[in-house]
């Protein structure tokens, strides 16, 4: 099978560098690579031609249209069986797409997506703000868990779809603010059979500071409502988790400052979900230092997703505003 693997990019020189650096190392060799600029001010046309005697690479400029649109573009100039999708800022293990295509053939799948850790190069707060995006008490662990609630919906981090999907089903008809799950939706409403391939892992670093991991949260908060917007059915009990959480920290907040009887339970609640955070980041991690810096960013991702979320639900679903 030849895949043709897919990264837009904005401003981000040295992420895609160190990408494409995991890409020459793959033990699997029939793919080629995209690249599309997508109308960034800070380019990485020399950075990606440095690659050009060691990997089959692509690199396209385009004006500025948002990622799911660059991917749209690489879609129409594409070569492969298969398409993957990748974030700028993963790194692939070298066996990534023998795996990929190890399982396809096995069990052929129309789409799938793969999970994302953090890498032993990786920061401690990266380390955490990894495991609060993919911890039992933050996400339900549904981010690449075999066991996750309800339908698999492949993220764009990390995603493959066939050749196929792509011509029955056009690309992405948003292109930011939850594309990737619009697309995931969509798809599945085709009948097409799309699923998780637990080991296709990737190392995702996401966000390297506190306040830029806030405002992507936000940013996804606001994202479940653009998709509910197309699809309403997708939204779930599980989707106002965050928002209920935020809501019930300030309840907490000011049960403390107003001396209410029902202060104490708030807190003991609290404690122990701070608690089960610590000792579980701990255990995967064998960090006290990240564990500590995990409950931070669970605590980041709970609340910004949840301002996020209730910000565009009063905005747009109950005010119905644009």
């Amino acid at each position: 099978m030849f895949f043709s693997i897919i990264v837009p990019l904005y401003n981000r020189p040295q992420e895609i560098k160190e990408l494409l650096e995991t890409l020459t190392q793959q033990t699997y060799k029939q793919f080629e690579v995209l690249v599309i600029e997508d109308g960034s001010v800070n380019d990485a046309a020399e950075i990606v031609k440095s690659f050009a005697g060691k990997l089959d690479v692509k690199y396209f400029v385009k004006e500025n249209a948002g990622q799911g649109f660059a991917r749209n573009f690489a879609f129409e100039r594409a070569k492969g069986d298969y398409f993957i999708i990748f974030d700028s800022d993963c790194l692939i293990p070298e066996n990534y797409l023998q795996v990929v295509n190890d399982a396809l053939t096995e069990n052929y799948l129309d789409a799938y997506g793969g999970p994302d850790d953090a890498h032993s190069s990786f920061t401690p707060i990266q380390k955490a703000i990894s495991y609060s995006m993919t911890s039992p008490f933050t996400t339900g662990g549904i981010r690449g868990n075999k066991k996750g609630i309800g339908q698999f919906h492949p993220r764009s981090f990390n995603m493959g779809i066939s050749r196929k999907v792509w011509e029955k089903a056009g690309g992405f008809i948003i292109t930011r603010l939850g594309e990737d799950i619009e697309y995931s939706i969509r798809i599945h409403s085709m009948g097409f059979k799309i699923g998780l391939i637990p080991a296709a892992k990737v190392y995702h670093k996401r966000r390297t500071n506190f306040l830029q991991f806030y405002k992507q949260l936000h940013f996804f908060g606001r994202a479940r409502i653009n998709v509910y917007k197309f699809f309403p059915k997708g939204l779930k009990p599980v989707h106002f988790f965050p928002a209920v959480f935020t809501l019930g920290l300030i309840f907490t907040a000011v049960s403390n400052i107003l001396n209410w009887p029902i202060a104490g339970l708030c807190n003991f609640i609290l404690a122990i979900f701070i608690l089960l955070i610590f000792f579980h980041a701990w255990w995967k991690n064998k960090s006290v230092k990240i564990a500590f810096l995990s409950i931070i960013a669970s605590f980041i991702q709970l609340t910004a997703y949840g301002l996020g979320f209730m910000q565009d639900f009063w905005k747009r679903v109950i005010l119905n505003r644009s």
